[in-house]
């Protein structure tokens, strides 16, 4: 079993940046394709950005695109999503998911992915 622990949350006012983490604890890690997905209150969870196993694959949504940027650290075992030019709208608890590698398969949807962190809160201030 993987487990995945998130930091990086925290209060920004609009226009800021954070720099969010995801930690793994096994080494199949680096066998790992990896996402992150937020939620806001009374809405679904709902995809952010995808890495694949090697980091040469990555997908956004389109309300990021430009503003985000998702990247991973195989030897430290850490995905990271960089988060620029922030948003009141961009308001939710960030989770990160990780599934074994599927390549050439990017899933948005939180059914495909078997490894959940506890999620961290980002909220942007107007």
């Amino acid at each position: 079993q993987v487990q995945l622990v998130e930091s990086g949350g925290g209060l920004v006012q609009a226009g800021g940046s954070l720099r969010l983490s995801c930690a793994a604890s096994a080494r199949t890690f680096s066998s790992s394709d990896m996402a992150w997905f937020r939620q806001a209150p009374g809405k679904d969870r709902g995809f952010v950005a995808f890495i694949s196993w090697s980091g040469g694959t990555t997908r956004y949504t389109d309300s990021v695109k430009g503003r985000f940027s998702i990247s991973r650290d195989n030897a430290k075992n850490t995905v990271y999503l960089q988060m620029n030019s922030l948003k009141p709208e961009d308001t939710a608890v960030y989770y990160c998911a990780g599934r074994p590698r599927a390549d050439g398969v990017v899933l948005r949807i939180p059914s495909g992915y078997a490894y959940w962190g506890q999620g961290t809160q980002v909220t942007v201030s107007s």
